[in-house]
Parts: C-alpha cells; sequence; structure tokens
C-alpha cells in the first residue's frame, strides 16, 4: 500500500498544478491512498494558505475528484493547520470540519517564520539550543490542544542545518512522550530531502525513538507542485523499514486505520 497524505494546492498561492493533475500524477505512481491537506486559514500571513470563503470550494472539489476517481484511487481530505502559541489564530471552523485527518505544523516561533529563507538571519541572534527547545515546546504545546492527527515534519527546525550543541534525543524526548499519551501519528516527509538540510523529517534518531515508543507514522511527500508528488517515496519506506516499522496508518473520518506498506 503506497499513502501520501501531504500535499498541498494552488489555493495556497505558493504551490502550482491543479488538483485533478496531482491525482493524475499519483495514479501514474501506483499511489493508492492519496490526501490533500492545504494550508488552511488562519489570520497571520494570509499570502501563505486559503481564505476561510475558500474553504467550501477547496472541500468540493476534493470531494468530486473522489468520486470521479474512485476505482483507480482512494482520495482523502485533510487541512494542514499552523499551530501557534495564541489559539485566537486557529479558526473554529477547521477544527470542526468535516475532513479525514488534520495535520498539526509548526512553521513559527513568536511570529518567526522559521523555515522562510527571508529570516534566517535569526538564526544567528539567538542561542540555538534555546530555539530548539522552544520549537519543541511548542509542538508539545500542539499535540496537547487534541486538535489534530498527525504532527507534520516533527524536526523541521533543522531545515537550515543550523543544529543544537544537545542531545537531540534529549531535547526531543518530552515531546515524543506527549505525541505518545495523544495517539497522533508523525508523518515521515520527504520534502527534507530538498532543503538544505537533505534529510527526511524526522531524522533517523528521532525515528527510532518513535519506533521504541510505538509511536504511528505516515507518510507525507508535501508536494507543491507535480514534480514534488511522491518525491522520495521508496527512500523513506526503506528507512522506515530498516528501523523496524511494517505498517503505516491512514485516516478516515479522523479516525485512525492501519494498512501494510
Amino acid at each position: 500500500m503506497r499513502v501520501d497524505l501531504h500535499n498541498h494546492t494552488t489555493l495556497c498561492n505558493h504551490a502550482t498544478g491543479t488538483m485533478e493533475e496531482y491525482i493524475q500524477k499519483a495514479i501514474s505512481l501506483n499511489i493508492d491512498i492519496f490526501g490533500f491537506s492545504d494550508h488552511a486559514p488562519m489570520d497571520f500571513e494570509p499570502e501563505y494558505r486559503m481564505s476561510l470563503a475558500q474553504t467550501s470550494s477547496y472541500e468540493n472539489d476534493i470531494l468530486v475528484l473522489k468520486e470521479k476517481y474512485q476505482d483507480k484511487i482512494d482520495i482523502r481530505l485533510g487541512y494542514e493547520v499552523d499551530y501557534m502559541s495564541d489559539p485566537k489564530y486557529i479558526e473554529n471552523y477547521i477544527l470542526e470540519a468535516d475532513v479525514d485527518y488534520l495535520i498539526g505544523s509548526v512553521h513559527f516561533l513568536q511570529k518567526w517564520g522559521f523555515d522562510n529563507p527571508e529570516f534566517i538571519a535569526t538564526y544567528e541572534e539567538k542561542d540555538i539550543d534555546m530555539i530548539w527547545q522552544e520549537y519543541f515546546a511548542t509542538v508539545s504545546a500542539m499535540v496537547k490542544s487534541g486538535y489534530f492527527n498527525i504532527v507534520a515534519h516533527l524536526d523541521l527546525i533543522k531545515v537550515f542545518k543550523f543544529m543544537p550543541k544537545k542531545n537531540i534525543k534529549d531535547i526531543v524526548y518530552q515531546t515524543m512522550l506527549d505525541i505518545k499519551k495523544s495517539n497522533m501519528a508523525i508523518e515521515i516527509n520527504s520534502a527534507g530531502l530538498r532543503k538544505p538540510i537533505k534529510e527526511q523529517y524526522p531524522s533517523k534518531d528521532i525515528l527510532q525513538l518513535a519506533f521504541d515508543l510505538d509511536i504511528p507514522i505516515t507518510f507525507g511527500s508535501d508536494a507543491h507542485s507535480l514534480d514534488q508528488i511522491g518525491f522520495g517515496y521508496d527512500k523513506v519506506v526503506l528507512l522506515a523499514k530498516q528501523i523496524g516499522y511494517t505498517k503505516c496508518v491512514v485516516f478516515k473520518n479522523k479516525i485512525a486505520q492501519s494498512v501494510t506498506f
């Protein structure tokens, strides 16, 4: 079973290609379960996400494609939701939406878009260990909120290769316990292979820790263009198998389903 639950659309304003082209490409790659999880609306940096008014067309268009291609591929509907320390930024509509899953992600620390190359200089202005600790504390807060099914790109903070001096496992361990307690899954996200870090999210060491804690996984290419669909899939699947995973989870109506990959 080939699974890819993290894919975007042009509604986020930084992706290309139509939804139908994405589906056709996924079919050509023999992907069995394909999910759209575009950036949900939020009252912060609206240029990077769909508007609340666009959610109906987003959901309806996916449901139309789901029916059209039901004999060729299983299409799932979700959102990627940016979590910030102030909950006022999260739209209640999204949290209550009738979708298959919600992916929770952290892209901002005190409104600093740490994965945006425009703001990379901030890494030089702060203590790197403190940055990592703040990031994982924010991920823990997201996990404890109870809003989400999947943790997106768990160690995204490494994107530009600013690595901590402290042992990474020590920094992430409490967050991993929080994920375990929340019954959430983590995605193996291949987008990191396209970034300066040149490594999937999360790292092999963190993935091993997830396996040891019996935390379920799923897969996402985080595609923003046709050529990124299924990117690095065989590589991340091989890594998961080397760690010891044989099954991943997918979601339907926010209920986890285990499948063999």
